[in-house]
């Protein structure tokens, strides 16, 4: 694997969804102060997917948190969609992803006492969109659980939730997607089949995708693969 020293950004994007500048993320331990994001760089155009891989421990699933507005950064900027996610509060990022921002997790992160259709409509119902109980259905059509609408999470096997999970994040026909280890709880043979329906979703919609993986064959079918290593990205 060769590891190059180029930008992390793209600075040819004629729209760019999501960009980090400076971003450090440091936390209070017994031994002092642990630095685990070092002043990194990153941008992502409109409709592309980026991989960030490395080993475990290596600050990826922080990285996409703060990316995701999800966790705050202790120094640096992220900007989503035209707005400056360091000068909102946790609020005001749950409204500007709303409708917008999609997930997909390890963990599935499916409400245990909603059914799948009841999952799905959510992001819809968050955006205030018309007709969340018919597109959620439209969409659990598209991941073949039409006749899983009903069922809850626990009436449902892993890959099934996966699926579930997928229907939920792209039914608001999202910008921008974060995608955290979404095989990683899955076999190898579902894992696939999760994997070609997130990506098929990806490409119907033009929606961006920022990948969080440690596996490089699911990171080779991105357009681009980052390296986090030491807290820091390269270009692989």
């Amino acid at each position: 694997m060769n590891i190059s020293t180029q930008s992390t950004q793209d600075p040819t994007a004629a729209s760019t969804v999501l960009s980090g500048n400076q971003i450090e993320k440091s936390i209070s331990g017994p031994s002092g102060v642990l630095t685990i994001l070092h002043a990194l760089d990153i941008a992502v155009p409109a409709g592309e997917a980026v991989a960030i891989v490395g080993p475990s421990g290596s600050g990826k699933s922080t990285l996409l948190g703060i990316l995701a507005g999800l966790d705050t950064p202790t120094s640096g900027s992220v900007h989503m969609l035209g707005e400056s996610l360091t000068e909102l509060d946790e609020d005001e990022r749950a409204r500007l992803r709303a409708g917008k921002v999609g997930f997909v997790f390890q963990s599935f992160q499916l409400l245990p006492g909603l059914t799948a259709l009841e999952n799905v409509m959510l992001p819809l119902e968050l955006a205030n969109a018309a007709d969340a109980s018919d597109r959620a259905m439209h969409m659990l059509e598209q991941v073949g659980l039409a006749d899983r609408a009903t069922h809850q999470p626990l009436q449902l096997s892993g890959g099934e939730q996966q699926r579930v999970a997928i229907a939920r994040a792209f039914v608001a026909q999202p910008a921008l997607l974060f995608a955290d280890e979404p095989t990683g709880n899955l076999d190898s043979g579902t894992g696939h089949k999760i994997t070609d329906l997130m990506f098929s979703l990806r490409e119907q919609l033009g929606s961006a995708l920022v990948l969080v993986t440690h596996d490089d064959k699911l990171a080779l079918r991105c357009d681009r693969r980052l390296q986090m290593g030491d807290g820091k990205l390269a270009v692989v």
